[in-house]
C-alpha cells in the first residue's frame, strides 16, 4: 500500500535520530555543557534537513513518527499539516509538575513546591536548552513565515496529535499533566545479531565458569577509563568473573586476570540471561534488556536520562545506583553484595520480566501511528 510505504520511509528517516539521547537533567554547572553540547551539534543541523526531507516526499497518504529531538519533523507537522506522532524512549523527556522522577541527583516528587519545579524548568530552558536550540529553530521558522516559539523542549516538542511513550506504565506512571494524547505502550527491545567470532568467544567464556558480572558504559562511553579500572578492582575483591563490554578497548586496563575478559559489541538478549549482574550507565535500551533478562542491576549514571533510570530501578527493587562521580571499587563491592544478598529480589525481577512484551509494544505503537492516516 502507498500509505504503508510512505510510513516506513518516514519512520526510517526520522527515527534514525534516536541515537541522540534527550537529557533528563541539565545540571547548572560543568555537567550541563557536557550533556547538551554534543546532542545540540547533531540536532541543530538536522532541523532543516529533516523538514526538507518531509517536504519533498510527503503526500496525502504520509504519516510521520519522529523521535524526541527531531524538531524538523515537528516543524513539518505544524507548517505542512503532515499527521505526526512524537516517539519518546525515556519518561524524563516528558516534563511534569507532578512526579518527574529524577533530574540529575534532584528528586522532583509531588512534594516539591510548584514554584521550585517551575523555576528549575525555566532556568534550564533559559540558560541551556533555548540558548542552543531556539535561535536556529526560529530562524528557520521565520524563513517559512512562521511565528517564533519559546521553551522548545517544554511543551512544543510534543506532537499535539499523538505521543508514543516507549516504556510501560508500571515503569513510569502517566502523570496528570502529560499531553492528553500520550500512550505508554511498553519497551521496544532490539539488538543486532552480533558477529560470529565475538559471540563464540563470549560463549566460551560464559561456559568456562560461574556467571560473570557484565560491566558496560554504553556505546557512547568513550572516556570511561576510571569506570573500568574500578570495575576490575571490584570484581577481583568480590572474587567474581567479569566481562568488560565496550567499543573502546583502549580504555580498559592493559593487564587483566584470566577471570576478566574484554569484549566488543555483544547482543545483550543472548548474554544477559547468563550474567550474575549488569553494571551499566542507565541507558533505557540496556535497562529494558536487563529487565527482560531478569538480571540484577547496578546503574552508574553520568548524564542524560540515566539518573532517572537508576532511581526507577531502585523503586522497582531491581537493583541499586551509584553516580559515576562516586564510583569506587569499595562502594561497588558493598553495593553488589547487597544486591546479590537480597533474597526477595529474584521474585521481583521475575515479575517484571513477565510483564515485558516488546512485540506487543511495537504493534501497539504501529496501530496508533497508522490511526493518524487520513481516511480515504
Amino acid at each position: 500500500m502507498r500509505f504503508t510505504r510512505n510510513l516506513a520511509v518516514a519512520l526510517v528517516a526520522i527515527l534514525a535520530l534516536n541515537s541522540c539521547k534527550v537529557p533528563s537533567r541539565l545540571e547548572l554547572a560543568e555537567q550541563a555543557a557536557r550533556v547538551v553540547v554534543s546532542p545540540s551539534q547533531i540536532v541543530v543541523p538536522a532541523i532543516a534537513e529533516v523538514f526538507s526531507l518531509i517536504e519533498r516526499h510527503a503526500d496525502a497518504s504520509t504519516v510521520v513518527a519522529f523521535s524526541s529531538l527531531a524538531f524538523g519533523a515537528r516543524l513539518a507537522q505544524e507548517k505542512l499539516g503532515v499527521p505526526s506522532a512524537s516517539v519518546h524512549l525515556q519518561p524524563s523527556v516528558i516534563r511534569t509538575f507532578a512526579d518527574q522522577g529524577m533530574m540529575g541527583n534532584i528528586r522532583l516528587s509531588t512534594s516539591r513546591p510548584m514554584w521550585f519545579k517551575r523555576g528549575l524548568f525555566r532556568l534550564i530552558d533559559a540558560l541551556i536548552l533555548d540558548r542552543r536550540l531556539k535561535a536556529p529553530l526560529n530562524d528557520l521558522r521565520a524563513r517559512l513565515g512562521m511565528r517564533p516559539v519559546d521553551r522548545v523542549m517544554h511543551r512544543w516538542m510534543h506532537s499535539p496529535q499523538l505521543v508514543i511513550a516507549f516504556f510501560p506504565e508500571w515503569f513510569a506512571a502517566p502523570q496528570t499533566d502529560w499531553p492528553a494524547n500520550t500512550h505508554a505502550v511498553g519497551f521496544p527491545l532490539w539488538d543486532a545479531d552480533g558477529e560470529a567470532a565475538p559471540l563464540a568467544d563470549a560463549e566460551e567464556f560464559l561456559a568456562a565458569g560461574e556467571a560473570p558480572i557484565i560491566f558496560t558504559p554504553g556505546s557512547a562511553g568513550s572516556t570511561m577509563q576510571r569506570f573500568f579500572r574500578e570495575s576490575v578492582k571490584a570484581a577481583q575483591q568480590l572474587g567474581l568473573r567479569a566481562m568488560l563490554v565496550t567499543n573502546y578497548p583502549e580504555q580498559v586496563p592493559a593487564k587483566l586476570p584470566p577471570s576478566i575478559r574484554v569484549f566488543g559489541y555483544l547482543p545483550f538478549s543472548k548474554v544477559l540471561p547468563r550474567a550474575a549482574l549488569l553494571v551499566y550507565h542507565g541507558g533505557v535500551g540496556t535497562l529494558a534488556q536487563g529487565i527482560k533478562a531478569g538480571v540484577p542491576h547496578l546503574v552508574v549514571p553520568h548524564g542524560y536520562d540515566q539518573f532517572d533510570s537508576g532511581w526507577r530501578v531502585e523503586q522497582l527493587g531491581l537493583g541499586s545506583s551509584i553516580p559515576e562521580t562516586r564510583y569506587r571499587a569499595g562502594r561497588v563491592v558493598r553495593a553488589v553484595e547487597g544486591i546479590l544478598g537480597d533474597a526477595a529480589a529474584p521474585q521481583r525481577r521475575a515479575a517484571c520480566t513477565a510483564r515485558i512484551d516488546s512485540q506487543d509494544a511495537v504493534a501497539r505503537a504501529c496501530t496508533l501511528v497508522e490511526s493518524l492516516a487520513p481516511k480515504p
